[in-house]
């Protein structure tokens, strides 16, 4: 699994939905940051990460 940093999920989420692509409905939140999964045309899962305020 590929796993890129973001600077806002939720948004990149919504506008990943508006474009059509499959997205995972779940999206976690720790101390760790927040996650959330999308996959690309291949069936490849792909993460995303929002790392918590400060860092």
């Amino acid at each position: 699994m590929v796993n890129y940093r973001v600077e806002d999920l939720h948004a990149l989420l919504a506008v990943l939905r508006e474009e059509g692509c499959e997205v995972d409905e779940k999206i976690d939140e720790s101390e760790f940051g927040k996650f959330g999964w999308v996959m690309d045309p291949e069936g490849n899962r792909i993460e995303l990460w929002q790392p918590p305020e400060g860092r």
